[in-house]
């Protein structure tokens, strides 16, 4: 039977508990034993996918379709297990399911009610499908005291004690602050924190506490007399160099050991980190560096590309470099020549986004890597403005555009209407609703052989995820290839694009899914490692 690590975090949001749950699962996965993460999310939207990334984050998209929690991202990258739509659930998501079933009269006339039937909708998820694996680590979202996180905090107490003795433990992830005016760790947070959570009925067996500097044996302690907790399982959460040298650090620190102690499980095997220890020397000891600008609308919040990012660190892992990582504001080149901003980089990526504002930007630095042979580097929304800039200025179709800025008479990309998922055709309209209706999940493509993209895949077959509701319009397909843009990978059906790449640049790739979703540090994406090693030879020129 499959054991339970309820991960909550307390004094103030942005702790790591997403990191934390991934490096513990990944420490555990070393040891041998079969692990899955989940995400508990409070909030009231059914899921993420309508969120703006400027409040939210990224949105991580599943192989299935699901639109989740970009924690999701930190457990595939950590574990290298592909996350599924049952791994995150949201209180939308559980609120109207239950009034779903409320309206069809499937309570039989009770009064529906957050206890028992909010609570017994969590618990049923916490517990469903988890007959394989060793050990479920889940995540509550949010700190405690939240008062929308309430029905998930009742939830994981009633589980504790519904599983057999000892198949639940709970971890509980707060900060400990340094005061400089009294030049002292404070533990007062985390007392107020531990005292909350007892208050709700969860006593937490571990506390993992976040800090900027070692805590001393006598605040150990203190932390463990007033928290109740062992002394041995106050763990220290030292901030680190990189999330990747999290599952060394906590292990070094003994967390995954009180884990096991806590399960009353004494004769585990030590873990084999040996590839977070090559992942780490390969970080810490680059052969060089590139230059790598990231050209879009949300740089205000890096978490809004935070697969992307990471993607662009396992190019540089695969290369044995660093990547500085360059955020510019796409809005920026619509009133400022790109050249003094670009001219010191090795390599142009222009993300996902959606809508008008920023677009034109990035079509002048898809532009200015053309006309300079700069690595460049388009996904999604990227490989779209790729292709209207191509229109525009190498096919002499000047009012290329598309129809999600409006009507216009030369669309080079297009709303999507119908598209085959598996045997079913999906269809969709310009008034339907805006949640869950996009191509989401993994697709198959097929690849041009002998062209860049099947080289660097070694293959000419692959499935990618997916997250867009426009594409680009084949009927322009003949024209843009005509003046070097290759549609190099496209639907094994031949009528969606998924790929174009230029003929005529040293590297020029766009591609209408989303290749960091996939991406792990010991796995890097071949696209990425690819695109990273042509910053490399850039790097050389510039």
């Amino acid at each position: 039977m499959a054991r339970y690590v309820f991960i909550t975090g307390g004094v103030v949001s942005s702790l790591g508990k997403g990191l934390a749950s991934a490096a513990l699962g990944a420490v555990l996965q070393a040891r041998g034993y079969k692990v899955r993460l989940r995400k508990l999310d409070p909030y009231l939207n059914v899921d993420p996918g309508t969120m703006s990334p400027t409040q939210h984050g990224e949105v991580f998209v599943t192989d299935d379709g699901a639109e989740t929690d970009l924690d999701l991202g930190h457990y595939e990258r950590f574990t290298g297990r592909h996350a599924n739509k049952r791994d995150n659930i949201t209180t939308g998501r559980i609120y109207s399911d239950l009034i779903a079933k409320e309206r069809k009269g499937e309570f039989l006339g009770a009064t529906v009610q957050v206890i028992p039937h909010v609570t017994d909708a969590i618990k049923d998820f916490i517990r469903d499908g988890n007959d394989e694996f060793d050990f479920v680590l889940v995540e509550v979202g949010g700190t405690v005291g939240d008062i929308e996180g309430l029905p998930f905090f009742e939830a994981i107490r009633q589980f504790g004690n519904e599983v057999p003795r000892g198949h639940a433990v709970y971890m509980h992830l707060t900060l400990m602050p340094f005061i400089p005016s009294a030049g002292e760790l404070k533990t007062k947070p985390t007392q107020h924190s531990v005292a909350t959570l007892r208050s709700i009925g969860i006593s937490p067996d571990i506390l993992l506490v976040r800090c900027d500097r070692p805590i001393p044996q006598s605040e150990r302690r203190k932390l463990a007399l007033f928290c109740n907790v062992r002394e041995s399982s106050v763990i220290q959460g030292l901030d680190v160099a990189s999330i990747y040298d999290v599952p060394l650090a906590y292990h070094k620190e003994g967390l995954d050991r009180e884990v096991l102690a806590a399960f009353g499980i004494t004769d585990a095997r030590e873990p084999d980190l040996s590839k977070w220890e090559e992942v780490s020397s390969r970080l810490h000891n680059p052969e060089g560096e590139v230059n790598i600008a990231i050209v879009g609308k949300y740089t205000g919040l890096k978490d809004a590309y935070k697969s992307l990012s990471e993607a662009l660190v396992h190019g540089g892992i695969a290369n044995k470099v660093k990547v500085n990582l360059n955020w510019i504001d796409s809005e920026i080149f619509e009133r400022e020549d790109p050249a003094p901003y670009l001219e010191h980089i090795h390599g142009i990526l222009v993300p996902g986004g959606f809508g008008e504002r920023g677009s034109a930007g990035k079509i002048q630095a898809a532009k200015f890597a053309r006309t300079k042979d700069v690595p460049y580097f388009g996904i999604c929304f990227g490989m779209q403005m790729a292709c209207i800039e191509a229109a525009r200025n190498t096919a002499g179709i000047a009012k290329a555009n598309s129809t999600e800025f409006g009507p216009t008479k030369e669309p080079i990309v297009g709303l999507m209407t119908e598209w085959t998922k598996g045997n079913d055709k999906e269809t969709r309209s310009k008034e339907g609703d805006l949640g869950g209706t996009m191509r989401l999940g993994a697709y198959p493509a097929q690849l041009t052989r002998g062209s860049r993209v099947a080289d660097i895949y070694g293959k000419t077959r692959i499935e990618e995820r997916h997250r867009h509701r426009y594409e680009v319009n084949m009927e322009y397909r003949k024209l843009l290839e005509k003046n070097g843009l290759l549609f190099s990978g496209v639907s094994p059906d031949g009528t969606l694009p998924e790929i174009v790449e230029r003929t005529d640049h040293p590297w020029f790739i766009g591609v209408q899914f989303h290749p960091e979703l996939k991406s792990k540090p010991f796995e890097p994406h071949p696209l990425f490692a690819s695109f990273i090693a042509a910053a490399m030879e850039q790097s050389r020129l510039v």
